[in-house]
């Protein structure tokens, strides 16, 4: 278990041990942030990435970072992350995944995460999804 000064992310003896995520994570101070599902676009609005799924994972986690800074915090304060996957990725690509979010999380004290497969997202050319809850100072 590991605390910031405005939330705390464990694991319960009660769970089985996550891989590469926390089961909980509990607010006890300061301001929470929602950061809308971020996609493959640059600050100007192209497509970074067509059909490659890294290199839009990559987009996806820089646009995370600039948002969570724009609110006053960083990549440290996240405490839940939510990652939309469209279903035509291949699924040994999601290990790409992981190695990218791990340039950006904790990854002693990784935030929350659920990772979901759907259909397809709003644009057939999105392959990831990710969006953010973030705890920062206030």
């Amino acid at each position: 278990m590991a605390e910031a000064s405005n939330f705390r992310l464990f694991n319960p003896d009660s769970i089985a041990k996550p891989a590469g995520y926390s089961h909980v994570g509990e607010v006890t101070g300061g301001k929470l942030v929602y950061i809308a599902g971020q996609v493959a676009l640059d600050p100007s609005g192209n497509l970074v990435g067509k059909d490659d799924f890294r290199a839009q994972a990559e987009q996806v986690f820089k646009n995370l970072d600039a948002a969570v800074r724009a609110a006053g915090g960083g990549f440290h304060d996240v405490v839940k992350l939510n990652t939309y996957c469209a279903a035509a990725v291949d699924p040994a690509s999601i290990q790409q995944f992981r190695e990218v979010r791990d340039k950006f999380v904790n990854t002693q004290n990784p935030p929350t995460s659920t990772f979901v497969v759907v259909q397809r997202l709003v644009r057939p050319e999105w392959l990831i999804e990710v969006e953010a809850v973030a705890v920062v100072k206030r």
